[in-house]
């Protein structure tokens, strides 16, 4: 094919958007030499009239109509935008389209849509495109979930999610046959009618009550039933995990490495409902040490081709929502025979990676195994056991309420001082690898990109009860850096062998967004360079590490990239600068873990290390199952990022109700002229204090609008400044947390 017959196929596309010459090189992926005869080609094109230009130098073909597909999403005020669909067989991130709140027609968020774009009209950002919405293709839902509210004489219902701008006109709940009936003030389940003329109203039909808006379970039910989530299983499926037992079998030990007398135990977080990992550890003659890197043999049960296996792969991990687990296994699996708890023979699959006194890799086997963990430790008690030499204090850390985990393990008070100290020898034993792997690791290349997060916990009640903020701390990164190499040894051994596998992808990012990152840096007083160039990056990472507005940039930062996925190729992990990557270590709870697991089995049966038979895959299995893991991904975490947004704000209005109100410390983020947006510095919280809500002193904004000045007192609030507030207002249904002064 010819470069004019190339062009030509690109500028026919139905997605294609009018570019400049060097977005259409790009896309076309012609080198530097060939530029000089696409710009021949297109002038020859341009003087016959069959392309033409447009929003200044940008082409298209002339007679074409520039609508393109999309998916749309709106904004609490009723603007939208439109993210388009991307050319077939590119990884290209093309313009996102503007459209006005009255250009919108009669989309929903999510929806589908065609876009007539503006000709000549650009949007606030360079290279952005403006639009209107002139046809759904494909509704995203039918369902939604909100509160019935009564006006006069009419009933509506207001949609959860702020940004679905529009009222649900509903009949009279007393003339419907549901039990129990629907009143004001429930959350309820809507139906969407047909909606083509957008001057009528949005109708719907309530299909079913959850209860009470805001109560804890009405509000969890909403979550699931948004993101079509089930804790429940179906018949056949529990009916199939009946006759798995309860203990490990005897003859389920046969051909593995026995490692019951061997040191192995757990870390994982307070809160953990299931444990997937463990590791090893095992001093050699010659300085070396061994470790094993177990995970639960979630193959050995879930079968190919069984009900209880269609149910795992439909719903494609677990889902953690706050303070509740959507498993993607039955509990009898998830929090029992598969869940590599505290003094229970456990079946494994294990990466025994070898390294030398320096941290080197000096070999990697892997076997199917069998444990009994010797100790379920959280992080706290694994980093007081790393730092801490008085095992008096480290016994006084308390066990996690039961609620909260699918096990507390034995209290460390309960254990004997031999029992702590080999602990503890363990521990440091392995962080001394740990620590070796991380800063070669990231002498290498590799991103920092864990941020702190803030974790919300419930009651027995399932009420919004406490918020901690959980640093990446050492206790973390031991786990982090044994999981990674895991992760590595065993991407490199499905490739190299050519097994059809599941590899975790992370792509190189968009030039143009790392230079908008960039941009937006330098407002801030920081000058990153060229952020195509990965030592660039590491700088920039540093600096944020410790600038005031570090946690917004480097969240802007992320947002910059692109999204991690599946993939049946080995296309490398562009945030983990490793050109093998897989998920090998989680699958209690990913699939692709799962997946992973049985192309290991059929590795191990072909070299005489397995038993039960062939568990692997063809390739074009694998091209779908990426895909559609890559996708329930997706929908869990839009999922767990929406019962964060819930929690968070149940937190806070009971914060409200108290007597003596919490001082919060918080950070300015950015100054306006109705007040000033702040961010918790313990919980990582953003909310809005208002200018009249500063009360120390009377203050004004100063001409270039960027500080807020104490007419008595004299005293400077802008970006960066600290403050101490108390819970003013809370907004459930706009989203929004308001604080005054304390």
């Amino acid at each position: 094919m010819t470069l004019r017959e190339k062009l030509l196929a690109l500028l026919n596309t139905p997605s294609y958007t009018p570019a400049n010459e060097f977005e259409l090189s790009r896309r076309l992926g012609i080198n530097k030499k060939e530029r000089s005869t696409l710009t021949h080609e297109v002038r020859l094109l341009l003087s016959k009239g069959e392309l033409m230009r447009v929003q200044g130098d940008r082409l298209k073909l002339k007679g074409s109509s520039g609508e393109v597909e999309g998916k749309i999403q709106f904004r609490t005020a009723g603007s939208a935008f439109v993210t388009q669909k991307p050319i077939l067989g590119s990884t290209e991130r093309l313009p996102s389209i503007q459209i006005a709140a009255e250009d919108t027609s009669v989309a929903l968020p999510g929806d589908t849509v065609l876009v007539k774009i503006f000709e000549g009209i650009e949007g606030k950002r360079p290279g952005e495109l403006v639009g209107r919405v002139i046809k759904v293709k494909e509704r995203s839902t039918t369902k939604v979930v909100g509160e019935l509210r009564r006006y006069g004489q009419r009933f509506i219902v207001a949609v959860d999610d702020p940004r679905f701008v529009h009222e649900i006109q509903v009949a009279d709940p007393l003339k419907s046959n549901l039990k129990p009936t629907p009143k004001v003030g429930d959350k309820v389940v809507v139906n969407l009618n047909e909606w083509k003329q957008r001057y009528q109203p949005l109708t719907g039909t309530i299909t079913r009550t959850i209860g009470r808006t805001h109560e804890p379970k009405s509000e969890l039910a909403g979550v699931l039933e948004k993101f079509d989530l089930t804790p429940e299983f179906p018949a056949d499926v529990m009916r199939e995990v009946e006759h798995l037992g309860r203990k490990v079998a005897d003859k389920d030990l046969i051909g593995r490495e026995d490692y019951r007398e061997i040191p192995v135990f757990t870390i994982d977080p307070d809160d953990a409902k299931d444990f997937d990992d463990a590791l090893s550890y095992e001093p050699l003659e010659n300085g070396s040490v061994r470790v094993g890197i177990h995970i639960a043999d979630v193959s050995h049960y879930v079968r190919s081709g069984t009900a209880l296996d269609k149910e795992a792969q439909k719903r494609g991990n677990s889902t953690y929502l706050v303070g509740v687990v959507i498993p993607m296994l039955p509990e009898i699996l998830s929090n029992g025979l598969c869940s590599l708890v505290e003094a229970e023979n456990r079946l494994c699959k294990a990466a025994f990676i070898t390294f030398s006194k320096t941290g080197k890799i000096e070999d990697t086997y892997f076997a199917n195994t069998v444990i009994c963990s010797r100790k379920r430790l959280t992080y706290k008690q694994a980093y007081a056991l790393l730092f801490e030499d008085d095992l008096e204090k480290v016994k006084q850390l308390p066990l996690p309420p039961k609620h909260q985990t699918g096990s507390t393990g034995r209290a460390l008070r309960d254990m004997k001082d031999q029992e702590l100290q080999d602990l503890q020898t363990w521990i440091r034993g392995l962080w001394k690898i740990a620590s070796k792997l991380r800063k070669n690791r990231m002498l290498h290349g590799s991103l920092d990109l864990d941020m702190p997060e803030t974790k919300i916990f419930v009651d027995a009640e399932g009420y919004a009860d406490r918020l901690e903020k959980i640093e990446h701390d050492e206790s973390h990164q031991l786990i982090e850096e044994f999981m990674l190499a895991a992760n590595e040894e065993m991407a490199r051994l499905s490739r190299t062998q050519r097994l059809p596998s599941v590899y975790r992808v992370h792509d190189e990012p968009d030039e143009e967004r790392l230079e908008e990152f960039s941009q937006l840096a330098t407002t801030y007083g920081i000058e990153v360079g060229d952020l195509t160039r990965r030592e660039n990056v590491v700088r920039m990472l540093e600096i944020l590490a410790k600038h005031p507005q570090g946690y917004n940039l480097r969240t802007q930062f992320l947002r910059s990239l692109k999204k991690a996925c599946y993939r049946s190729s080995a296309d490398g992990h562009y945030g983990l600068h490793k050109k093998d990557y897989t998920h090998f270590t989680s699958p209690i709870r990913r699939y692709s873990d799962l997946v992973v697991h049985r192309v290991l089995h059929a590795y191990l049966l072909k070299s005489g290390k397995g038993v039960d038979g062939k568990q692997g895959y063809d390739i074009k299995h694998i091209e779908n199952l990426a895909e559609h893991l890559s996708q329930t991904e997706v929908n869990s975490s839009e999922a767990e990022r929406e019962s964060i947004k819930i929690k968070l704000l149940e937190f806070f209005e009971r914060e409200l109700a108290k007597k003596n109100k919490t001082k919060f410390a918080v950070v300015v983020t950015e100054v306006r002229r109705q007040g000033l947006f702040i961010e918790l510095t313990e919980s990582m919280t953003f909310g809005f204090l208002g200018a009249d809500k500063l009360v120390d002193d009377k203050y004004v904004l100063d001409n270039a609008g960027t500080t807020f000045i104490g007419r008595r007192k004299q005293n400077r609030i802008t970006v960066g400044s600290r403050l101490e507030v108390v819970v003013d207002k809370v907004d459930r249904y706009k989203r929004m947390i308001d604080f005054r002064q304390a």
